[in-house]
């Protein structure tokens, strides 16, 4: 092995390489949880990431994964617990791959994950923050929404989630992050399906015990449901997206509108309507943007049932609704998927001059970069995380932005 090192006194990416295939097993201690929940060892300064380990641990690992400046392991042993290790509850933790962090003491996730946000928008974004505030709930039987996948099995349909890291299916018949009305469905289901099932079914739960299904399938139930949230009432289904944890929303709510009020504003990704409803309230106009016409539809019924007036839904992609914005709105509101804000519509942003700016992600990383190019004309005002997604390494940020000068 050469020992090369960079100016910064890491090992060089083939010192790196070259290291890590001369070893299959070694013993490392746990700094911190990382975005994406994997722990962050070290062996030799090369950075090793753990799926379900714990800070505090000392683990015994095999490597496999190597990469020029990391390396991925698997945990064969804990030799010694980190002070927030316990038994997963959940029998099919060891396989299923749709929680990341049922190993780790539900008091402490919210913690743990806000800290890896925090480290994030710093290494990505460039951005030293004050700490957030960490708002957390419910960590079982919260779960609105849930997406299950369908395979043909040794004793015939089965129905569950993926294995970690692979599309083989893991059967469930229990799920206790979902509400109560979503995992009663779980162990009729198999037979409920017919002999050539789709290979996905979407649960949605709404009040009262409600729910429906995707696609419609006889014997499971069909239609819109509904949720109430600060006085509205919103109807969505299982085809739409709407947030998944059922005592959060009014939390999350209130931390992206805020008390803020004016004459103009803008929401762009607004889904079936569950910021819109909250917004108009507080301004005289609002232009709201969505791109799948199964949720405007939804959010066009739901203006309509609260008797909401001075809204402009408009249905199609943001870059091109962008230029109906005005210059100089009051407010300008965006909930983007996970791969944040494109190109075009954080120039479109910025090119808007909102008077404040209004930022809810679900992806640290794209956030990160998207703070960092909206930083030419804009400063963080103050921020949230919000634990939407307990027994997962997922977190809610919600940022509140405003011109620099």
């Amino acid at each position: 092995m050469s020992g090369a090192r960079d100016e910064a006194g890491a090992p060089s990416p083939r010192s790196v390489v070259e290291l890590l295939a001369q070893l299959e097993e070694l013993e490392v201690d746990v700094e911190k949880l990382v975005t994406g929940g994997d722990g962050l060892a070290r062996y030799r300064g090369i950075p090793i990431f753990v799926p379900r380990s714990v800070p505090g641990d000392r683990l015994r690992v095999r490597l496999v994964e190597r990469r020029p400046g990391y390396g991925r392991a698997e945990i064969l042993e804990v030799l010694v617990a980190g002070s927030g290790r316990r038994q997963p509850p959940c029998p099919h933790f060891a396989r299923c791959g749709g929680c990341d962090l049922q190993q780790i003491e539900d008091r402490l996730q919210p913690e743990l994950k806000a800290a890896s946000v925090v480290e994030t928008i710093a290494r990505l974004g460039g951005l030293e923050l004050p700490p957030p505030e960490v708002v957390s709930g419910e960590p079982w039987g919260y779960r609105l929404r849930t997406s299950l996948h369908v395979a043909d099995g040794e004793a015939g349909v089965e129905v569950g989630y993926h294995e970690r890291g692979s599309h083989r299916l893991v059967p469930v018949s229990s799920c206790p992050v979902l509400a109560p009305q979503l995992e009663a469905v779980l162990p009729g289901l198999p037979a409920t399906l017919p002999a050539s099932p789709p290979r996905r079914i979407d649960l949605a739960a709404g009040d009262g015990g409600s729910w429906t299904a995707a696609p419609v399938v006889e014997g499971l139930a069909r239609g819109p449901v509904e949720r109430s949230v600060g006085g509205h009432t919103l109807r969505y289904d299982a085809r739409t997206f709407f947030q998944g944890h059922g005592g959060l929303l009014e939390q999350l709510v209130d931390r992206a509108v805020g008390p803020w009020q004016g004459e103009a504003a803008g929401e762009l990704y607004c889904g079936v309507g569950l910021f819109t409803l909250a917004l108009a309230g507080r301004y005289r106009e609002l232009i709201a943007v969505e791109g799948d016409r199964i949720a405007s539809r939804y959010a066009r019924m739901n203006l309509r049932r609260n008797r909401i007036q001075g809204v402009e839904l408009v249905t199609g992609r943001v870059e091109r609704a962008l230029e109906r914005l005005p210059h100089g709105l009051d407010r300008l509101l965006v909930d983007p998927p996970r791969t944040g804000l494109g190109r075009e519509v954080r120039s479109g942003v910025l090119a808007c001059r909102p008077r404040r700016l209004t930022y809810v992600s679900c992806d640290p990383p794209t956030l990160a970069r998207d703070l960092r190019e909206l930083g030419a004309g804009y400063r963080v005002e103050q921020w949230s995380v919000l634990d939407l997604f307990p027994q997962t390494a997922h977190m809610e940020v919600v940022v509140q932005l405003v011109p620099l000068g």
